[in-house]
């Protein structure tokens, strides 16, 4: 199961049709695909839901994971956990907000947002943690000395020869091209995949790659695929790149290799999701140093967990601590009265989401209540300027299909599909 997460595949045909893509081309023309269908209301359009369904073949009406992280405090059958029950062997590569409650996985390795246990050797476990730093940290460009160390190691014992020309591109280019940053680390996961799956041989194994929903969030208006009006900024990114061309034919080659190494494997590649060109100008913006501003601004937690991009998790000793966390965080205001924050209490925790969405000058400061403090771009970071927004249709292909296919169904169906590729029993519903 190769997870390509909120890949467009209309955009895929565009650039099939000019000539790239070779690998989605005769996947496409062979097997064809279907679309995926998920929950209706666009607020319930988010990655972390939409994946968990696809594991578990519940809606979100029916397993109630809304937040990145929350699937830790679910107790939700998962389909490596089915499949492990009947007998098969499973492993998973960086699957989004999905817990790792296997009992003697092949290997798993969590997405870098959720703190599930990592099952591997010590140079595994090291690298998903320097992964995990280095993703959480990307917005400042800080990367810690011991992650960077783990991550050459970890690139040393796992990249291909045949990726270091790619992994060598990447690199070189990416202090002028900072998407290559995400391409890289879903390049290395991707031999991370490779290599576990030929030592341990597994009857079922996923790996998920973000950096397409990543870069068409923040570069879609580049996009030779993209025919709308909207553009972004030549300080923000020069018009003459193409970063979604860029990922998509990383993504091609994977694929390529994926085909090439495992010959007797059906592959099955789902998005999960796909974007829709965004109408207007947002921008986003990430807590540099999350303790820090919440100790400045007087808020009482017990520990703060970051979550991608914008998004952070505060956690309080007592329901009456998180209520009063939460009005602090709901009174900062920027000194043009845009709240910073939107807070979501779950109790004892907040999940909170830096939701200012103007360019920051300098001279903006920002009030928490009674207390003013200048100099509000000193405590966050830029992330990017909003360029893609999620539609609820995702799409499957499959190469055990016999005709091409072409129809529409709930994503709810693939865990069933994958049972029924495997000849195991439908997960219970």
């Amino acid at each position: 199961m190769l997870e390509l997460n909120e890949v467009n595949f209309d955009f895929v045909q565009t650039y099939i049709d000019r000539g790239f893509l070779p690998n989605f081309k005769a996947l496409i023309e062979r097997y064809g695909f279907a679309e995926t269908t998920s929950e209706a209301r666009y607020e319930e359009l988010e990655p972390w839901i939409q994946w968990v369904t696809a594991h578990t073949g519940l809606s979100l009406a029916q397993h109630g994971v809304y937040r990145l992280g929350d699937i830790m405090q679910r107790d939700i059958l998962q389909i490596w956990e089915h499949l492990e029950g009947h007998g098969l062997a499973v492993g998973a590569i960086s699957p989004m907000n999905a817990n790792n409650r296997l009992k003697n996985p092949a290997f798993f390795v969590p997405d870098p947002w959720t703190p599930a246990e990592t099952s591997g050797g010590t140079i595994l476990k090291r690298l998903s943690s320097a992964v995990s730093q280095a993703v959480n940290d990307n917005a400042q460009s800080r990367l810690a000395l011991s992650s960077l160390l783990w991550l050459v190691l970890g690139a040393f014992c796992y990249a291909r020869v045949d990726s270091c020309p790619e992994y060598f591109r990447l690199g070189k280019d990416a202090r002028v091209k900072p998407w290559f940053k995400a391409m890289f680390l879903d390049l290395l996961l991707s031999d991370v995949f490779i290599k576990e799956t030929n030592d341990k041989n597994p009857e079922f194994c996923s790996l998920f790659l973000n950096s397409s929903a990543h870069i068409q969030h923040h570069y879609m208006f580049n996009s030779a695929a993209y025919s709308g009006e909207m553009r972004n900024p030549s300080w923000y990114i020069s018009q003459n790149v193409d970063p979604l061309l860029d990922v998509y034919q990383v993504y091609d080659r994977i694929i390529g290799k994926i085909i090439r190494i495992f010959p007797d494997y059906r592959l099955m590649i789902a998005t999960g999701l796909h974007q829709d060109p965004y109408p207007k100008l947002t921008v986003y913006w990430r807590l540099k140093r999350h303790e820090d501003f919440l100790r400045k601004v007087g808020v009482l937690f017990e520990a703060v967990e970051p979550r991608m991009s914008r998004d952070f998790l505060v956690k309080c000793q007592t329901p009456e601590k998180a209520s009063a966390a939460e009005q602090r965080l709901k009174d900062i205001v920027a000194d043009d009265d845009v709240p910073l924050f939107d807070v979501d209490n779950r109790g004892c925790d907040l999940f909170v989401m830096l939701t200012y969405p103007h360019e920051i000058g300098d001279a903006l400061g920002f009030r928490a209540g009674n207390v003013h403090f200048k100099d509000l771009r000193g405590d966050v970071a830029f992330v990017a300027i909003k360029n893609g927004e999620h539609n609820g249709i995702g799409y499957i292909l499959d190469t055990g299909n016999a005709v091409p296919l072409r129809e529409r169904f709930a994503l709810t169906e693939i865990p069933q599909k994958i049972c029924a590729a495997l000849g195991v029993g439908g997960m219970p519903i």
